[in-house]
């Protein structure tokens, strides 16, 4: 790929505050993307923007949680009014909160979905017209939803996530037959080990030895790595649309 790949492309990042998403749009802007990067912490995403204006790219920090359908609405909003219609939208907010189940921690539970799940859904609400337009208009036009191989295997502790990550999976096919055969292309991308600050909001020592085990174990991809694969999934011709992707340290798969 060379450096005019999304020349021209308006891209949505959400979790781009730390992580997957900070890398993604960072090699995304680096490429000739637009980039609006969404998350929470907002001195992180100005941070960011700052690096990424520094490198020559454009980039405009918006503040959202996932979890507020109207604070999704006003950000959506925002985009636009800045970059115009969006092509390509990362759904790349997540948490992962690890417990047993009879810890009855309803809190996690609710947070998982709301955020994993039904945060992706209000992005996926708020800028599939403009995935279909861009489609309509002869365009690539992109929706990568980032799962889990907890969607497909089974990991102590980690019932909630996985659902959560499963659910998500299931609906990137779904969308992926309502979608598909209008040319908006979706992707299920399921990394398996990755550093970053997911492994952090653990507060169950048993699970953070654990995955402190499996990284010394097995290795760990970096951020980089899954953004280099976005960036790969969505620089294909049109006509292609990598639908589901597992990716795993060599040592894990």
């Amino acid at each position: 790929m060379n450096q005019t790949d999304f020349a021209g492309r308006t891209a949505v990042i959400t979790g781009a505050a730390s992580g997957m998403g900070a890398a993604t749009a960072r090699l995304l802007a680096a490429r000739g993307a637009r980039v609006a990067l969404w998350a929470r912490r907002a001195d992180r995403l100005e941070e960011l923007a700052g690096k990424i204006a520094a490198e020559g790219g454009q980039a405009l920090a918006v503040p959202v949680d996932v979890t507020d359908e109207a604070a999704v609405a006003a950000g959506a909003a925002r985009v636009r009014d800045a970059f115009g219609p969006v092509d390509l939208v990362v759904n790349a907010a997540g948490v992962m909160l690890p417990n047993p189940v009879e810890a009855g921690r309803t809190d996690e539970w609710t947070r998982m979905v709301d955020t994993n799940l039904t945060g992706a859904l209000r992005v996926v609400g708020a800028f599939t017209p403009d995935l279909l337009a861009a489609a309509a208009d002869g365009r690539r036009a992109d929706l990568v939803n980032i799962s889990s191989i907890g969607a497909h295997v089974a990991f102590p502790n980690y019932a909630v996530y996985s659902a959560t990550k499963a659910a998500l999976t299931q609906l990137s096919a779904s969308l992926r037959a309502e979608l598909g055969p209008r040319d908006v292309r979706v992707t299920n991308l399921e990394p398996g080990l990755t550093e970053s600050e997911l492994a952090g909001h653990v507060d169950n020592a048993e699970a953070t030895s654990q995955l402190d085990g499996m990284f010394a174990a097995l290795g760990g991809l970096s951020s980089e790595d899954i953004a280099d694969l976005i960036a790969y999934i969505t620089s294909r011709p049109a006509q292609v649309n990598l639908r589901q992707v597992i990716v795993l340290p060599t040592r894990q798969a």
